[in-house]
């Protein structure tokens, strides 16, 4: 079960627009080095290990277009890696890794009415069990687009 992070996406506040970066560095107990969450200024924020890092499938994004006609960039999701080639729902419990950063799955990261109104486009229904997955980070390091995701 390899796939690969196919985009990097963090924004410094609630509500603005994420950006694309290239490698973040990952650190435990904190989240992604100037991401909203890790310096607690997400919407849902709270000192939980599932507010460390978010992942989405770049398929659940083709596939919203493809069956609902509703087109998303990848960073429109408001996840922060963007993989593809790997079932994230599957990481539920479970540790992986991003290339060498070690992580572990907690929940999925469904869609919700806030990530609605904030793209202004009808997501929920097509996102249902395919918003994501919301991971604790275990050990430190940098992740990098085109990084090994995987057991």
């Amino acid at each position: 079960m390899n796939g690969i992070v196919e985009s990097i996406h963090i924004a410094a506040a609630a509500r603005e627009a994420t950006h694309a970066v290239d490698q973040v560095q990952a650190t435990p107990g904190v989240g992604l080095e100037g991401d909203r969450y890790a310096l607690r200024q997400g919407t849902f924020y709270k000192p939980e290990p599932d507010f460390e890092l978010t992942l989405i499938e770049a398929e659940a994004v083709d596939a919203l277009k493809r069956d609902y006609q509703v087109e998303l960039a990848p960073g429109e999701a408001r996840r922060n890696v963007v993989t593809r080639g790997v079932a994230l729902n599957h990481l539920v419990g479970r540790e992986f890794r991003i290339g060498d950063v070690k992580m572990r799955g907690i929940r999925l990261c469904e869609p919700c009415r806030h990530l609605q109104a904030l793209t202004g486009r009808p997501v929920i229904k097509g996102l249902v069990h395919r918003g994501g997955l919301r991971a604790q980070i275990l050990s430190p390091g940098v992740i990098r687009v085109g990084d090994a995701v995987g057991e």
